[in-house]
């Protein structure tokens, strides 16, 4: 048993996909061209290189990793389709898919994704930090990100895993479609997430499949109450002050390290857009406006038509401009005054990473995001007439 997890954690199996998807560490010493006209001699023998800058091309093809190493692709189609994958697991893709699912879809179905996504983010973030177990090692691993935390769970995975099938147990009770085909982009979009993490040289295979399997628990424990975590959530008098500070509280107690991590910054942002979505999804139904389609459920979603398109379109692109500059403002004025009272430089980052300023400013900034995303933006689109 102990082969087995040492083998799925080994840094040469990592290595040894990445060569099979054709990405492969460049030779060891080269003639590397730095600019017009001049061509320098660097050895690479230790896998790095003191000029070599993140993304810079040589003469004969070759790029920089993160770690300052030099590598080669030799499948692009790979190459694009990993990094992309990877961007699946990030925040820009959640400030906008999950908002996209509420604009255009059902506002019911991003609660759910919600909420499921915040709960597999924070258990993989504190087991990341309670496990401290490194990422892959480079050499022999490529890197071509740049992560500061540990390795153990892959939370690309867990996400991807839960909002995959989060949205393919919802959606059958909401709208019409084909099931096994659900089934199958559920299966194929968890997985090539889970892939470039390997490719990326971010994590191990044991990183990937442990990533995957917790979430898979966490969505099988849970799906049984998801009806009844939904009418506590929207109806219960008790679900605001829940959700505001039960939230809280978990960022201020994350587990504390002995030097820097992004981890309670990142898992704070998500707890806090999290309780600024639950809280603006309360107050809709108080006030009666959810925005949901009207029943009965489940509804046949209309034909994809240039017309409909193009006013999911200009939504999305109206609500992501809301939401930007809803954080711009929200995180000027949080950070103003928390400097302000704990008497630090607006400008100065390494006082912006103690706890008591990153903690409420994440939190506020991505709470005013949620209650932005939950109850003004659809209400804008009806105001302009998008809705």
């Amino acid at each position: 048993m102990w082969s087995v997890v040492s083998y799925l954690s080994s840094s040469e199996l990592v290595a040894g996909f990445q060569r099979a998807c054709g990405l492969f560490p460049a030779p060891s010493a080269t003639h590397v061209r730095i600019g017009p006209g001049s061509t320098k001699t660097h050895c690479l023998a230790n896998g790095t290189s003191p000029t070599c800058q993140d993304g810079e091309h040589t003469e004969n093809g070759r790029t920089c990793d993160v770690s300052g190493s030099y590598f080669q692709v030799r499948n692009w189609p790979l190459y694009f389709l990993f990094l992309v994958s990877a961007n699946l697991g990030n925040e820009v893709f959640y400030i906008s898919f999950l908002p996209f699912i509420h604009w255009n879809l059902d506002p019911f179905l991003c609660r759910r994704l919600v909420n499921m996504w915040a709960v597999v983010m924070y258990i993989g973030q504190v087991m990341k930090d309670k496990l401290k177990i490194p990422r892959p090692s480079s050499p022999p691993v490529v890197k071509l990100e740049q992560r500061i935390e540990f390795g153990m769970p892959s939370t690309h995975a867990m996400a991807a895993t839960a909002i995959a099938f989060t949205l393919l147990l919802s959606a059958p009770e909401r709208v019409k479609f084909q099931f096994e085909f659900g089934l199958v982009a559920a299966v194929v979009l968890s997985s090539l997430v889970s892939l470039s993490r390997l490719y990326t040289g971010m994590h191990s295979a044991l990183d990937v499949i442990c990533g995957t399997l917790i979430s898979a628990f966490i969505l099988v424990a849970s799906y049984p109450h998801w009806d009844s975590l939904d009418f506590f959530q929207l109806n219960s008098p008790l679900s605001p002050a829940i959700s505001l500070f039960l939230p809280l509280i978990l960022c201020y107690k994350y587990p504390e390290l002995d030097h820097y991590s992004a981890t309670r910054a990142d898992t704070t942002i998500i707890l806090g857009a999290s309780a600024g979505c639950s809280v603006g999804y309360w107050l809709n139904q108080r006030l009666g406006v959810t925005f949901e389609p009207s029943g009965p459920f489940p509804v046949t979603l209309p034909p994809m038509t240039p017309a409909i398109f193009i006013l999911g379109a200009l939504r999305f692109c109206v609500g992501l401009l809301i939401l930007v500059l809803t954080r711009q403002v929200m995180k000027w004025i949080a950070l103003w005054l928390l400097c302000s009272h704990y008497g630090v430089a607006v400008n100065d980052t390494n006082a912006h990473r103690r706890k008591e300023i990153e903690v409420p400013l994440k939190f506020l900034t991505y709470l005013a995001i949620g209650l932005v995303n939950s109850m003004v933006v659809c209400r804008v689109f009806t105001l302009v007439g998008l809705l």
